[in-house]
């Protein structure tokens, strides 16, 4: 039985976690962390922590209330992932993306009532998982421009899909894909289609084997003459032509992206904190803790992280006051994630040892840590759009 978070007015009008559901996540926090080691190391995605968010009513929130959902904002979100990633950042990922995604698709006038009425009735029956596939071999992130080779062309009878999509975050956990592809056509069209992964024709290659985030899932996803029916080629245009609420949820990803990696330098802390007091040396006769250069250590991380929460809420109260937030969610994501790599690198190196086994979660949260620079935006990226920007005005 789904156990809803309860609602509390906030600023912009949405609802936040109340403390009830704020007790929900600390507990599913502390759950995830403790089956955190036996995912990373096996790579599978953790099918049972997914379980738990699903029957914790949380895999929905992102949809409107009239279709079963809670219609939570950036804010929400944010806060939702970067808990969720202090107990396991792989599950937080794919929750994210689940979030972004079926929260775009309610926002977007692109997509039919039909089909959005199909898909999230899955999301609410079945705690369905959506998330978007862009990223090919040959071409990489789309975010540095291109056009997709996966294409959908008309044999007279139905659209065949054709391609493949590598790090697909969730991939054997998801029941819809949307593919970035293009048409086979004189002039082609570039935009989303939709498609549900169990259809014939799609199969998948388990291709993610990485240092970090391990139990993304994040294989390869691979669309062999895929049939699909016009109603799910939801928005193809002109290259170059993206709509407006591409660029909104650019914006949500880099803020949201930002905010778990936060959450597993918090995570890493925290273990930190722990260890100091727990670790007694001999010779010195007391808990680490009593020693003035761990207190400027922790005081350290401390300004790193005060510093990301800071960042992330005048992101979101830029996004709540309807201003256009343009390169600055690039420089935040950008930002915060080389905070959280410094954070957890200067706890790693005042450990020694410890720090780098695997007895220890400290060297999966560094692993994982390290991640956030793959993330779209990347720092070039967003560096050089902010140097763009203020060089124009």
């Amino acid at each position: 039985m789904k156990r809803p978070l309860e609602e509390a007015p906030a600023m912009d009008g949405s609802s936040i976690a109340a403390p009830a559901s704020a007790r929900t996540l600390d507990q599913l926090v502390a759950r995830f962390a403790q089956r955190a080691a036996r995912h990373d190391r096996s790579g599978e995605i953790a099918l049972d922590n997914l379980a738990d968010l699903r029957d914790a009513g949380l895999l929905a929130l992102a949809l409107p209330p009239a279709s079963g959902g809670q219609g939570i904002g950036v804010r929400q979100i944010t806060e939702i992932v970067g808990r969720i990633a202090q107990g396991d950042p792989s599950t937080a990922l794919i929750l994210a993306m689940q979030y972004l995604q079926s929260g775009a698709i309610a926002r977007s006038p692109a997509w039919s009532d039909t089909v959005r009425g199909e898909l999230f009735a899955s999301i609410v029956r079945d705690g369905a998982l959506i998330n978007a596939l862009r990223v090919e071999p040959e071409l990489g992130t789309p975010a540095r421009g291109g056009l997709p080779a996966t294409s959908v062309r008309h044999d007279g009878t139905a659209w065949r899909l054709n391609g493949r999509k590598i790090f697909s975050t969730g991939s054997t956990a998801l029941k819809w894909g949307v593919v970035w592809s293009r048409t086979e056509e004189d002039t082609p069209r570039v935009g989303q289609v939709l498609v549900p992964l169990d259809l014939p024709g799609v199969r998948i290659e388990q291709s993610w084997n990485q240092m970090g985030m391990r139990a993304t899932g994040s294989h390869t996803v691979i669309f062999e003459n895929v049939a699909l029916p016009d109603h799910y080629l939801v928005n193809l245009a002109p290259p170059g032509s993206a709509p407006d609420e591409a660029v909104a949820l650019a914006t949500w990803h880099a803020v949201v992206v930002g905010a778990l990696y936060d959450g597993v330098a918090r995570a890493a802390r925290d273990w930190l904190i722990g260890f100091l007091h727990a670790r007694a040396p001999s010779n010195l006769g007391a808990p680490l803790s009593t020693l003035p250069r761990f207190h400027t250590l922790l005081g350290e991380i401390d300004a790193l992280l005060l510093t990301n929460s800071a960042l992330i809420d005048h992101a979101l109260r830029r996004e709540e006051a309807g201003e256009q937030a343009g390169t600055d969610a690039g420089l935040v994501k950008q930002v915060v994630t080389e905070n959280a790599i410094a954070a957890v690198g200067k706890a790693v190196a005042a450990i020694g040892n410890p720090g780098l086994s695997q007895d220890n979660p400290l060297e999966r949260h560094y692993r994982d840590v390290l991640c956030g620079r793959i993330h779209t935006p990347q720092g070039d990226s967003a560096l050089a759009s902010a140097g763009r920007a203020a060089l124009a005005g």
